[in-house]
């Protein structure tokens, strides 16, 4: 078939998902942080914001892992093993809003240059699938990222 992709394509990009999945993890956890744990005048923003955004981070976290499963892989799944494939720091419960909110930030950014190299190269394998999804994936993080700056002046 001229679309099918091989193998080695799809372990390739199943290995390339694997970070994405442990910092989607990691902001979802962080983004819990922000939200059970924010205080002060910016309180009631920050709460609301941080709760559609890890409602909307939830569902993302299966439809990746269930997209390296599709590619053949094992999903990591275990907090050891997003601690050593990703790099989103742990938030602090104790730090002022603004420093929350910078945080969270600063890690939809990361993860949206992380997924971005990884559009082309799953277009390259003919992974339209792999494609769509991280381009979704971007578009969320780009959005939180701009939301998140906004509400910080």
């Amino acid at each position: 078939m001229p679309n099918e992709f091989s193998q080695p394509e799809k372990d390739q990009i199943a290995e390339t998902l694997k970070p994405v999945l442990a910092e989607t993890f990691q902001l979802y956890l962080a983004t819990q942080n922000v939200h059970w744990n924010v205080t002060g005048p910016l309180f009631q923003p920050v709460h609301a914001l941080t709760e559609e955004q890890y409602l909307e981070l939830a569902p993302a976290i299966d439809e990746i892992a269930e997209r390296i499963r599709s590619l053949g892989h094992k999903a990591p799944a275990t907090m050891q093993k997003y601690m050593d494939l990703g790099s989103i720091t742990d938030g602090d419960e104790n730090a002022p809003a603004e420093t929350m909110v910078k945080a969270l930030q600063n890690g939809h950014s990361q993860l949206a240059s992380r997924i971005r190299p990884l559009i082309a190269q799953a277009a390259d394998a003919s992974d339209d699938v792999t494609a769509g999804l991280l381009t979704d994936r971007l578009t969320v993080h780009e959005k939180a990222q701009w939301m998140l700056g906004a509400m910080l002046g």
